[in-house]
């Protein structure tokens, strides 16, 4: 069988699975073959099937994640070593990072930190893009924070991102980090009767993942700390559900900050900013 052949095999296994069933045998290809997945389209369609296709592609028909099977996703633009102590980067996510730059424009902020940062995807996409910029990520797992740790060294950023333990919902964890020009996080927002895909429910982290009956318990605890962790003229990115924007701008208001709500690619509010009560910049 050759490469070809065998792609379209692995689509119909993966039909009942996927809604990207092809785009999915094609990364599972390369990734067994070693290389890029142009490269497998351009230059090997005609080669022998690679030892172990096959249960790659088991593994993925039994909901496991492309980005688990292979260890890798890409986000911003850079590449992310990923496993099952974090949660998958989702294009989603980007949305803080775009709303950052648009913001930030002109300012460019010297200190950042991230809020639950699990791979260090926004950390080090925001320290990616400002290379002036010095950045503490956060995470009170330390499985997560050692892949945090590993992006930051593969991406050359290492001696810009301090990984350390941390969790809001304890007294005192904020006291020595100091104020930021940034604050991202991308907090548990889940309901906890919500039903996910079993793609996510069955292999991504649940503590990453639900925030009580409404989705709204690391809110309530994380917005009234902000005032704490802004500098003077410091914003806050913040990632919502969908349906979720009145009320973190409720909470918002209520810890006597303004906030904004920044749309993802398909309109839906993904982020609210968050700044002290004046006009941001």
């Amino acid at each position: 069988m050759t490469i070809a052949e065998a792609l379209v095999a692995a689509t119909h296994r993966l039909d009942a699975t996927s809604d990207t069933a092809r785009l999915d045998a094609e990364v599972l290809m390369a990734h067994a073959l070693g290389v890029s997945r142009s490269d497998l389209i351009l230059r090997h369609l005609r080669d022998p099937v690679p030892p172990g296709f096959a249960a790659l592609v088991e593994r993925r028909g039994a909901h496991e994640p492309v980005a688990y099977i292979t260890g890798h996703q890409e986000f911003w633009g850079l590449d992310f070593a990923v496993g099952p102590a974090v949660l998958i980067p989702r294009g989603d996510t980007e949305t803080l990072i775009a709303a950052a730059v648009e913001r930030l424009r002109g300012r460019p902020p010297a200190r950042v930190i991230d809020l639950g940062t699990g791979s260090g995807a926004l950390l080090l996409a925001a320290l990616h893009e400002w290379p002036g910029a010095q950045g503490i990520g956060i995470d009170r797992s330390a499985e997560a924070m050692a892949v945090a740790r590993g992006n930051a060294e593969r991406l050359g950023l290492a001696t810009r991102a301090q990984i350390v333990a941390g969790d809001w919902t304890r007294e005192g964890w904020s006291t020595d980090l100091g104020r930021f020009d940034l604050v991202l996080a991308n907090p548990p927002y889940v309901e906890t009767a919500a039903v996910l895909d079993r793609s996510v429910t069955a292999f991504e982290p649940h503590g990453a993942l639900f925030a009580g009956r409404d989705g709204l318990d690391d809110y309530r605890v994380l917005v009234p700390q902000l005032p704490g962790l802004l500098a003077p003229d410091g914003i806050a990115l913040i990632e919502i559900g969908w349906t979720q924007a009145d009320a973190v701008c409720a909470l918002a208001c209520a810890a006597g900050l303004s906030a904004l709500v920044h749309a993802d690619l398909a309109g839906r509010p993904r982020a609210i900013e968050i700044f002290a009560d004046k006009s941001p910049e």
